[in-house]
């Protein structure tokens, strides 16, 4: 494995424990009427790498299950992220020196 598939990897994964924790965290603030994370953040975090861990933690702490635009658009994100990932892993990657 190459370091930038290592430091890609590390990357997601992170994201995607963060993104987890965040549907957590939002749930338990809901609960308690807390102030809450912006929704906003739950899709950037998602936008940003973190799709599979929001969709598990929308599912497993069974939160924003109700609200359409997170009920599609959780894995849309997801959809869009793997064809990225599959065009990039198909595009060649050659380095120039000048």
């Amino acid at each position: 494995m190459t370091k930038l598939k290592l430091i890609l990897l590390c990357y997601v994964l992170v994201m995607n424990i963060i993104g987890f924790a965040l549907m957590g965290i939002d749930k338990t603030k809901a609960r308690k009427r807390a102030w809450r994370i912006p929704e906003s953040t739950l899709f950037l975090f998602a936008l940003f790498g973190g799709s599979i861990g929001s969709i598990a933690g929308m599912f497993f702490f069974r939160h924003k299950t109700k609200h359409w635009y997170f009920v599609v658009g959780m894995p849309l994100i997801l959809i869009l992220q793997i064809v990225a990932l599959v065009l990039f892993l198909k595009m060649p990657i050659t380095f120039t020196v000048l």
